[in-house]
């Protein structure tokens, strides 16, 4: 079934907690963020069924991942202030999207395929010298 921005509200308001940032979102928003959670998805996971939900899951933290303050971390800002205001500083750069994928979009994913799908399953291996 084809990914529709109306399902994606229904589905988020219904089963997110943190929804501010993909109510708050533009159309247009919200319409990138469907394409880019289903694409890395779809490229992640290449032999598996995606469904429609673990989408919604991935593109709910995409918005969040995605808005004024976060997006800063994501271009290597690690930390900032705003005189009378606040200071906000991040832990770590996000590297990858993908890094970002949910549990729950996993557990959906491992669900519709018949599979178990731990978390660190989207990890990229690292190579290990042991001495």
């Amino acid at each position: 079934m084809p990914l529709t921005i109306d399902e994606a509200d229904a589905y988020i308001n219904l089963h997110v907690i943190d929804i501010e940032d993909w109510i708050d979102a533009e159309t247009t928003k919200k319409q990138r963020v469907l394409n880019v959670a289903s694409r890395i998805l779809v490229y992640k996971f290449k032999d598996l069924i995606i469904p429609n939900n673990a989408v919604y899951e991935f593109a709910s933290v995409l918005a969040t991942a995605t808005n004024d303050t976060n997006r800063m971390q994501m271009q290597g800002i690690e930390s900032f202030s705003i005189t009378d205001v606040g200071s906000f500083k991040f832990n770590r750069a996000i590297s990858d999207y993908a890094d970002l994928i949910p549990q729950s979009a996993l557990d959906i994913i491992g669900i519709e395929n018949d599979i178990v799908m731990p978390n660190d399953f989207i990890r990229t291996p690292m190579w290990t010298v042991v001495g």
